[in-house]
């Protein structure tokens, strides 16, 4: 008899990884059949990914509709088409005129109620396709914006062109957008070099275990790094 395990792994993702790539890791590594997860993460970011297992993937829209909180970096001068720098560059732009007082004014009016356009490069569908699939077949179709809530956009440091912030945001928030919509704003280009995910949810890093942890590790072990486990023998 094989013991499937059912609930929780938070998993501190590595950068280069898709969220697809830790669930798949994760299905082959401990033979769980059913694994999935509760909101993307971009390749580019790294942090708190929550993997569900067996019957607690029944729980990923409840648990994908969590706020999240974020650690970033905005690279000024650039836009590529992902609107982060994994991307095509687009357009190159002069920020030295900038000020951090300008910087600090303009993020204070990405907070509250906002209407994002999704970028092409995303998980969304249309159509029942995914739109990084069409955005690679150089295909773009329109997208109706969506609201978000951002609860929170601030600036921990500015040394330009580069800038650090802490994001507290809602289900659905692309940051990677808000920063490239902040650079228009500032009459400069802008692009997400670097973002971590904090907490998702009551989820946070003191939670997650990485995938480096995860290699070295079996089947009887992981038991103890899944929250709300309960075992199920199956043939």
């Amino acid at each position: 008899m094989a013991q499937v395990t059912n609930g929780i792994l938070v998993v501190d993702k590595a950068e280069g990884w898709t969220s697809h790539d830790v669930c798949a890791f994760i299905r082959s590594r401990f033979r769980i059949p059913k694994v999935g997860h509760a909101g993307t993460l971009d390749p580019l970011a790294t942090g708190v990914l929550v993997v569900l297992l067996g019957q607690a993937t029944k729980r990923s829209q409840e648990l994908s509709s969590c706020d999240k909180e974020y650690f970033g970096s905005i690279q000024l001068g650039i836009q590529t088409d992902t609107h982060d720098i994994s991307g095509t560059v687009l357009n190159r732009g002069d920020w030295q005129h900038l000020t951090e007082a300008e910087v600090r004014a303009t993020a204070q009016k990405f907070t509250g109620v906002l209407q994002q356009l999704p970028p092409m490069v995303s998980a969304l569908k249309h159509n029942g396709v995914r739109l990084y699939r069409l955005a690679r077949a150089g295909k773009t179709v329109e997208r109706p914006k969506r609201s978000v809530t951002v609860h929170e956009f601030r600036i921990e440091e500015v040394h330009l062109p580069l800038i650090r912030f802490f994001a507290h945001v809602s289900k659905g928030t692309y940051l990677r957008t808000l920063v490239n919509d902040m650079g228009e704003v500032l009459g400069s280009f802008a692009a997400l070099s670097q973002l971590r995910r904090v907490r998702s949810g009551s989820f946070t890093l003191d939670d997650a275990i990485t995938i480096d942890q995860l290699k070295k590790i079996d089947r009887e072990k992981l038991i103890h790094f899944v929250k709300g486990q309960v075992p199920v023998s199956v043939d």
